[in-house]
């Protein structure tokens, strides 16, 4: 979803520096988010607390543009879609940079590495390679993680002041998706604080269990956290301990060397 009911009905209404209308379109495109499949007008009238009428208009407008197709009134996008977020992604020199260079890692290493950057309380795949010879999970580039319980998340939120990164924590849902999950706020601010003095995270199970991962973050040359770079595995293939120590270091090194090639804005 690109924003709640809630949200949607506290934007400001249509001037100069607002096209209310705009706005709505994209709440509706939000809708199809997290596997929702195909939709009626009144499941997504549901979803973004829009009117039908106005949800009608902007789903026939989608489907005018080859953005979203009608099956007897369930609708659902189309991959034309993919081009909207494709702009955001080709517009990232990080991800340029990052690529090649994972991909190696993710070839030596016979595991998945990523690079993500932080959107709201989760982070969002900005880049990914994960080696062919293995069955992998199907997390793609795009595809959202909650914060709070993975070692991206926390090299991100660490990344943060402490009052900012406390308030993304409070307003987030935190479930406990394993009996390891930390979702107490105390605890997970002071796993914050750690990670911040440490400059790197290992989280394990937190989110699957037999998944674990460690996180370093990438900054820019003001020495801002701009991107957490990140190795993951299945406890199957290595113990935490073995994992961390063979893998920690190489993972710093290369999120300081994506870092030096970083641009400076």
């Amino acid at each position: 979803m690109l924003a709640t009911p809630e949200e949607i009905a506290g934007w400001p209404s249509g001037s100069d520096t607002f096209v209310e209308s705009f706005a709505k379109g994209l709440a509706v495109i939000g809708a199809f988010g997290d596997g929702a499949g195909a939709l009626t007008i009144s499941d997504v009238s549901k979803l973004t607390g829009l009117p039908r009428a106005g949800v009608r208009r902007l789903l026939l407008s989608l489907v005018a543009l080859s953005l979203a197709e009608d099956h007897d009134g369930r609708f659902s996008l189309t991959p034309r879609v993919l081009r909207l977020g494709y702009a955001y992604l080709a517009s990232l020199s990080l991800r340029e940079i990052a690529q090649p260079l994972i991909e190696t890692m993710a070839r030596e290493c016979d595991e998945i590495v990523a690079v993500s950057v932080l959107d709201g309380d989760e982070l969002t795949y900005v880049s990914r390679a994960e080696p062919t010879s293995v069955l992998r999970r199907s997390l793609t580039v795009g595809s959202r993680l909650p914060a709070f319980c993975t070692s991206m998340g926390r090299v991100l939120l660490a990344g943060l002041s402490d009052e900012k990164a406390e308030a993304l924590l409070k307003q987030a849902s935190r479930p406990a998706y394993t009996r390891e999950t930390i979702t107490d706020l105390r605890k997970l601010m002071h796993e914050i604080g750690k990670i911040r003095q440490q400059g790197w995270a290992f989280v394990s199970q937190e989110l699957e269990l037999g998944a674990c991962g460690i996180a370093a973050p990438i900054r820019d040359w003001r020495g801002r956290t701009v991107a957490a770079l990140n190795i993951s595995t299945n406890l199957g293939r290595h113990s935490e301990k073995l994992f961390v120590r063979q893998f920690k270091q190489r993972l710093i090194g290369l999120a300081d060397r994506i870092a030096t090639i970083l641009p400076r804005d």
